[in-house]
Order: C-alpha cells, then structure tokens, then sequence
C-alpha cells in the first residue's frame, strides 16, 4: 500500500457518506420489493436533512440575489455527479425562467464530455477549476457555488478559492460536517444526509439533497428578480406548443381574461407572458408594458403599482 493511496482511504474512513451499513450487507439477498422499500425509506430522509441548512441556504440565496440584480451570474462547478446536477439546474433556468444561457452556467470538470464519460483525474485538479472560470472572465458581482458530495473535491474547493480571488461570492455545498470546501467558502452549506445505501455511492441521497439544494437556489433567486408573479411562471419562454398553451395558461390564471383577450395581448407583446399580463391587468398597449416592466427590472407587481400610481 503506497503512502498516497493510505492517505486518501483514512480521508474516506472520516467521511460519513462513505461509511459501511452493515445492516445492509445482504441487501442483495431481499426481494426487489423489500430492496425498493428500503431504498424509498432511505430517501424520505433527505428533505430533513436539507431543513437543517434552510437558513444557511436562505443567507446564501439573498446574497446571490443581490449581486445578480446587479448583472452578475450564478456559476455552479462541481465533479462527477455533482458537476452533472449543477449543469441539469443551470440548463433549466432559461427556458423555466427567460435567463440569457450565459446567467446561470454550470461547470463540470473535465467539461462537456464528462456529463456522460468519466474524465481521468479532472476532479482532482484546482487548476482546471481556475482556468474554468477565469475563462468565464469572472468578477466580483458574480457568484460561485461549489458543489461536493464528500466536501473534499479539489476541482470544487478550487473554484471556491480561485472566486474569492476576483471579489465573487463563493459558497460551498457539501453533505459532510466540517467539510474543506465549506471552510473556504464565505457560505457553507452542509446537508448531512448519512451513509449512502450502497457504500459511497453519493449519486443516491447525497445527490438528491444537492439537487432539492440548488432547486431552491435557482427557484428563490429568481422569485426575488421577479421572474415569477406570485408563483406563476410569467417569464416562460415558449419553445413548443406545450409550454406555448402554458403561457395562455398562466395569462388566464394572472388574469381571468376570457381566452380572445388573452390571444390578443400574447400577440401585441410577442408571446411575452408577462407583458401580457400586465396588458390585461394594467389597460396599457404592448409597448407600454415593456417600458414599465423596464423601469421596474422586471418585477411585475412593481410595474403594476406604477401603472396604479400613474392611473
């Protein structure tokens, strides 16, 4: 056993999502029923665990908030599993939310091709953390979470650290206490989830509770920017017939209007939903409701308070 290797397996020793369940070492002997049911026991857990960190997660979310309303970006860099949950949260937001690609961007080591391939020794690399991002011409209105199941991902803690560096805002995501990468991040956030059902496969509750984690960033941040109305999706891009009857859906849910007023105000504002909404709630023309919107950053409710204001 060489002196590197003996190292990293008394790092493993330490962490509890790589602990062994003995409890679970003849899982492989129950019925696929059973095996499922203690599974689906497992992952119940998990929305605790998050509970745990909703404060921190909520200080992490107001200070994204801030610097975005400012023009900067949420980046979120991680390996592996990790890496591939931040990409899948990032690629959600502009059609969920009418972001530009380049807002909120998802960095995974190794880059594209390891989202479905493994890349050899990417995760172990600071370096390439730092050049990723200095790609990205980083600055300090901009924000970077670290993601880390283990808390211990150098690719992850080096992204943290090359942030900091540029003025960014940095924060760690990890499910282990005292995690490295919580430590050198100005917000640590660590959701403890326990012991994986398959030892140190953190794909499983480790990567479910960075998923609920990041849902709740990206989801919050953007009802902070305005990009919902109450908790209708009014910056909907509509790519398809599907999410193109959800914007009717969503005008008629805003506004009661019957459905010939509401195909009438989608076509004096381009398709834009939230234009449209406050077209039928506000009496104003399709180029009104774009400069009021402008003039209040977005926020629908603000625009309508000036339209009420003026009226």
């Amino acid at each position: 056993m060489t002196a590197s290797y003996a190292a990293l397996r008394a790092q493993l020793d330490t962490l509890t999502t790589e602990a062994f369940r003995p409890e679970l070492a003849e899982i492989d002997r129950l019925s696929t029923l059973e095996i499922a049911r203690t599974m689906n026991a497992e992952d119940a857990t998990v929305p605790a665990a998050v509970a745990a960190q909703l404060p921190h997660i909520a200080a992490a979310i107001d200070a994204i908030a801030q610097r975005m309303a400012r023009g900067g970006r949420l980046v979120y860099a991680g390996a592996g599993t990790a890496g591939r949950i931040g990409v899948l949260d990032a690629s959600e937001c502009p059609p969920t939310f009418s972001t530009d690609p380049a807002q909120v961007v998802g960095l995974i080591a190794g880059g594209p091709s390891a989202m479905t391939l493994a890349v050899e020794g990417a995760e172990d690399s600071a370096e390439l953390a730092a050049a990723d991002l200095a790609a990205l011409e980083l600055t300090a209105d901009d924000s970077v979470i670290g993601i880390s199941a283990s808390g211990r991902t150098p690719y992850a803690i080096g992204a943290v650290e090359f942030a900091r560096t540029r003025g960014a805002l940095t924060v760690g995501l990890s499910c282990n206490a005292g995690s490295a990468l919580a430590a050198a991040a100005e917000h640590g956030i660590e959701v403890v989830v326990g012991p994986e059902l398959l030892t140190g496969s953190t794909r499983l509750k480790a990567g479910t509770a960075q998923k609920l984690v990041l849902n709740l960033v990206s989801t919050v941040t953007m009802i902070r920017l305005g990009k919902t109305y109450g908790n209708l999706m009014v910056d909907l891009r509509a790519s398809n017939e599907k999410l193109r009857a959800r914007s009717r859906r969503i005008v008629a849910l805003a506004t009661g209007a019957p459905d010939e007023e509401i195909e009438a105000a989608l076509d004096a504002t381009g398709g834009e939903v939230k234009q449209a909404v406050l077209v039928l709630l506000a009496g104003v023309d399709g180029p009104t409701a774009a400069g009021l919107l402008t003039a209040s950053r977005g926020h629908l409710r603000e625009a309508l308070a000036r339209t009420a204001a003026t009226g």
